[in-house]
């Protein structure tokens, strides 16, 4: 286990994976945008509650009573940790795009929805299917997005509900939004805002009540606590009158031949038996990273996502990209391309011949990546390829200056002198290793087969966009 910022430890750290062609590497973690590893103190926590965990809320028997217990003080110590109102209800989800989908269907008819075509698609899709969404450009500054914010703002119908939907942090190039100037510009019109926190929540302090924000919403799987849960935080009016996000157990008060009387919040969206150990690991998950300190983790991420950055833009024929360039407030993430070389290639060769997971592909952004990687990669509707798409190497607890330096070196070799092993397109775009020799761990089966002949598992996951 090796000890990350503020002695952070990470589980899985100082892994060693299979390299093509024989022999192993510590595993370079870059991928932590897409999802977090476990901090050990969250693992820590879970197997404590593991003997007493058992059904929640209607239980008699002490084991249910100590998982109620555990489960609905997760709720405090999220509100907590987000800086939310005592009034203010947190319901938990499985993801970040479960509760920005749960808040879509509890709007208010007619609801007209801001957002920007920055977006992960969890906060473009829900909107397009249940309200009125205006849609903004890609803003080519801070400036630009406050302008065309507020301007939408002000032509919003007065009479009809109004939801800004804006991210925390850019899941594509890391730009930390002005969330706090677009709050004000929200309520100044008598609008709402909701925040996307899934990037922002596990690096940067976030405060709800400090920065009047109505909702937000975030992923435990990007926190270190990869256990498959989320929350929606916030207020509660808009959520408590609307039905439920899934019918059934646990969402009613009542139930006879004629109808069905629903719970309160939160209850009223929580639907069937909660994911307890879930809700208890982000609790945990917060209680660490407030111990560690969000302060700590935010400076000690941008210091080293300064450098991720000026290592990648000093590599010939690498392509970096940025929504705003220039931009000081950016969490620990960078998006690039290498000239002449698809993304899906680049990114097989740092794994199979470095051992360094990257993301590759559209990241969940396809009208964000049209912008910043189709004139690279030749993308536009039409032209043969699905979408564009381009590398990004993503930092978090754990990550040290070395493994900047390990991608730079393999960047540079893949620029200079290309890949040393040979690689095949598969028909979802896909690239692996021709052959590939790895085998899995063991723990999958007794003798795990080589990559090679677990084609289509691995084709889908070097395919995913």
């Amino acid at each position: 286990m090796a000890q990350g910022l503020a002695g952070a430890q990470i589980v899985g750290a100082g892994l060693e994976v299979p390299l093509v062609g024989g022999g192993s590497t510590r595993y370079i973690n870059l991928d932590y945008a897409a999802s977090a590893p476990a901090l050990i103190e969250v693992w820590d926590e879970i197997q404590a509650l593991l003997p007493w965990y058992s059904s929640v809320h209607r239980g008699a028997g002490f084991r249910s009573q100590v998982s109620t217990a555990a489960y609905e003080g997760a709720r405090e110590t999220v509100r907590s940790f987000l800086g939310g109102r005592p009034d203010d209800t947190v319901i938990f989800t499985r993801n970040t795009t479960d509760a920005i989908n749960l808040l879509a269907r509890c709007l208010p008819r007619r609801t007209t929805v801001i957002t920007t075509l920055t977006e992960h698609h969890a906060n473009l899709l829900p909107w397009r299917r249940y309200h009125s969404a205006v849609e903004l450009p890609v803003p080519a500054s801070p400036a630009q997005l406050l302008e065309d914010v507020d301007e939408t703002l002000a032509r919003a119908p007065e009479e009809q509900p109004v939801l800004l939907a804006v991210t925390g942090a850019s899941n594509v190039t890391g730009e930390v939004w002005p969330i706090a100037e677009l709050a004000e510009l929200a309520h100044h019109y008598g609008a709402r805002i909701l925040v996307d926190c899934a990037q922002l929540a596990p690096h940067r302090a976030v405060d709800v009540a400090g920065l009047d924000l109505d909702w937000v919403a975030l992923s435990g799987h990007k926190m270190y606590a990869p256990f498959g849960t989320g929350a929606l935080v916030g207020r509660t009016d808009w959520l408590a009158t609307s039905d439920p996000y899934l019918a059934g157990g646990g969402s009613v008060a009542w139930v006879s031949a004629q109808g069905a009387a629903w719970t309160e919040l939160p209850d009223r969206h929580e639907g069937g038996s909660p994911n307890v150990i879930g809700a208890f690991a982000l609790a945990a998950a917060c209680r660490a990273l407030s111990r560690i300190g969000m302060g700590g983790i935010g400076a000690e991420e941008a210091r080293l996502g300064t450098l991720l950055r000026e290592r990648l833009a000093g590599i010939p024929g690498v392509v970096t990209y940025q929504t705003w360039p220039g931009y000081p407030e950016r969490v620990g993430i960078a998006a690039f391309s290498v000239t002449g070389r698809d993304h899906a290639e680049v990114a097989a060769i740092l794994s199979a011949e470095h051992g360094i997971g990257v993301r590759h592909g559209s990241f969940c952004a396809h009208p964000l990546l049209a912008r910043l990687a189709g004139g690279v990669e030749g993308w536009r509707p039409g032209c043969g390829r699905d979408v564009p798409g381009a590398i990004r190497a993503s930092l978090g607890l754990g990550s040290r200056q070395e493994d900047i330096d390990r991608l730079a070196e393999a960047l540079l070799e893949i620029t200079t002198r290309g890949p040393r092993w040979r690689y095949r397109t598969l028909d979802d775009g896909g690239v692996v290793p021709e052959p590939d020799d790895r085998r899995l761990p063991g723990f999958l089966s007794p003798a795990a087969p080589p990559f090679a002949q677990e084609e289509a598992l691995v084709g889908a996951a070097a395919g995913a966009l």
